[in-house]
Protein backbone atom coordinates (compact mmCIF):
# COMPACT_ATOMS: atom_id res chain seq x y z
CA UNK A 1 0.00 0.00 0.00
CA UNK A 2 1.30 3.47 -0.89
CA UNK A 3 1.86 6.17 1.71
CA UNK A 4 -0.23 8.59 -0.37
CA UNK A 5 -3.20 8.83 -2.76
CA UNK A 6 -3.00 11.04 -5.82
CA UNK A 7 -4.65 12.21 -8.99
CA UNK A 8 -3.75 14.55 -11.83
CA UNK A 9 -5.89 16.86 -13.92
CA UNK A 10 -5.65 19.92 -16.15
CA UNK A 11 -6.28 23.27 -14.56
CA UNK A 12 -5.04 26.55 -13.18
CA UNK A 13 -2.88 26.18 -10.06
CA UNK A 14 -4.65 28.81 -7.94
CA UNK A 15 -8.08 27.57 -9.00
CA UNK A 16 -6.94 24.06 -8.08
CA UNK A 17 -6.09 25.18 -4.53
CA UNK A 18 -9.65 26.50 -4.21
CA UNK A 19 -11.07 23.29 -5.72
CA UNK A 20 -9.11 21.09 -3.29
CA UNK A 21 -10.04 23.28 -0.32
CA UNK A 22 -13.72 22.99 -1.25
CA UNK A 23 -13.44 19.22 -1.68
CA UNK A 24 -11.82 18.95 1.75
CA UNK A 25 -14.59 21.08 3.27
CA UNK A 26 -17.25 18.81 1.74
CA UNK A 27 -15.73 15.90 3.72
CA UNK A 28 -15.54 17.87 6.99
CA UNK A 29 -11.94 19.08 6.75
CA UNK A 30 -10.63 22.59 7.18
CA UNK A 31 -7.23 23.85 6.08
CA UNK A 32 -5.22 24.88 9.15
CA UNK A 33 -1.97 25.65 7.37
CA UNK A 34 -0.85 26.45 3.86
CA UNK A 35 2.85 26.23 3.06
CA UNK A 36 3.99 27.72 -0.24
CA UNK A 37 7.09 25.68 -1.07
CA UNK A 38 7.86 27.67 -4.24
CA UNK A 39 7.86 30.95 -2.33
CA UNK A 40 9.77 29.55 0.64
CA UNK A 41 12.54 28.04 -1.49
CA UNK A 42 12.89 31.28 -3.43
CA UNK A 43 13.15 33.36 -0.24
CA UNK A 44 15.41 30.99 1.71
CA UNK A 45 17.61 29.47 -1.00
CA UNK A 46 17.04 31.73 -4.02
CA UNK A 47 16.08 28.72 -6.13
CA UNK A 48 13.20 28.39 -8.54
CA UNK A 49 10.70 25.60 -8.01
CA UNK A 50 7.36 24.65 -9.50
CA UNK A 51 4.08 25.73 -7.92
CA UNK A 52 3.81 23.49 -4.85
CA UNK A 53 1.64 24.01 -1.78
CA UNK A 54 1.16 21.84 1.26
CA UNK A 55 -2.28 22.13 2.81
CA UNK A 56 -2.52 21.01 6.43
CA UNK A 57 -6.04 19.58 6.56
CA UNK A 58 -7.89 18.78 9.76
CA UNK A 59 -11.23 17.15 10.50
CA UNK A 60 -11.86 18.37 14.08
CA UNK A 61 -14.13 15.53 15.31
CA UNK A 62 -11.69 12.89 14.09
CA UNK A 63 -8.67 14.81 15.38
CA UNK A 64 -10.35 14.98 18.79
CA UNK A 65 -11.07 11.24 18.79
CA UNK A 66 -7.49 10.49 17.77
CA UNK A 67 -6.05 12.75 20.47
CA UNK A 68 -8.22 11.09 23.10
CA UNK A 69 -7.00 7.67 21.94
CA UNK A 70 -3.33 8.69 21.74
CA UNK A 71 -2.18 12.01 23.16
CA UNK A 72 1.04 12.09 21.10
CA UNK A 73 -0.78 11.60 17.79
CA UNK A 74 -0.57 15.36 17.29
CA UNK A 75 2.93 14.72 15.98
CA UNK A 76 1.21 13.24 12.90
CA UNK A 77 -1.50 15.85 12.53
CA UNK A 78 -2.79 17.52 10.43
CA UNK A 79 -3.24 15.41 7.30
CA UNK A 80 -1.06 16.86 4.58
CA UNK A 81 -2.44 17.38 1.10
CA UNK A 82 -0.06 18.52 -1.65
CA UNK A 83 -1.13 20.51 -4.68
CA UNK A 84 1.62 20.88 -7.26
CA UNK A 85 1.92 21.94 -10.87
CA UNK A 86 3.89 19.25 -12.69
CA UNK A 87 3.84 20.96 -16.08
CA UNK A 88 2.08 24.07 -17.24
CA UNK A 89 -1.58 23.39 -16.52
CA UNK A 90 -1.04 19.84 -15.20
CA UNK A 91 -1.96 19.65 -11.53
CA UNK A 92 -1.26 16.76 -9.17
CA UNK A 93 -3.01 16.45 -5.84
CA UNK A 94 -1.63 13.99 -3.30
CA UNK A 95 -2.87 13.18 0.20
CA UNK A 96 -1.23 11.22 2.97
CA UNK A 97 -2.55 7.69 3.55
CA UNK A 98 -3.38 7.63 7.29
CA UNK A 99 -3.45 3.81 7.37
CA UNK A 100 0.21 3.77 6.38
CA UNK A 101 1.34 6.52 8.72
CA UNK A 102 -0.58 5.06 11.68
CA UNK A 103 1.25 1.73 11.37
CA UNK A 104 4.05 3.33 13.37
CA UNK A 105 1.69 3.73 16.35
CA UNK A 106 0.78 0.69 18.44
CA UNK A 107 -2.75 1.66 19.43
CA UNK A 108 -5.72 -0.39 18.28
CA UNK A 109 -8.14 2.45 19.07
CA UNK A 110 -6.57 4.50 16.28
CA UNK A 111 -7.11 1.87 13.59
CA UNK A 112 -10.82 2.60 13.11
CA UNK A 113 -10.23 6.34 13.11
CA UNK A 114 -7.44 5.97 10.54
CA UNK A 115 -9.66 3.77 8.36
CA UNK A 116 -12.43 6.38 8.34
CA UNK A 117 -10.06 9.27 7.56
CA UNK A 118 -8.42 7.16 4.83
CA UNK A 119 -11.79 6.66 3.16
CA UNK A 120 -12.59 10.38 3.37
CA UNK A 121 -9.25 11.35 1.82
CA UNK A 122 -9.65 8.71 -0.91
CA UNK A 123 -13.09 10.11 -1.69
CA UNK A 124 -11.69 13.62 -1.99
CA UNK A 125 -8.93 12.53 -4.36
CA UNK A 126 -11.32 10.45 -6.47
CA UNK A 127 -13.77 13.35 -6.88
CA UNK A 128 -11.17 15.84 -8.13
Amino acid sequence: MDYYFNTTFKGDFNDSIKKVTEALKAEGFGVLTEIDIKDTLKKKLDVDFNNYKILGACNPPYAHKALLAENKIGTMLPCNVIVQELDSGVIEVSAVNPMESMQAVSNDDLKGIAEEITEKLKTIIEKL
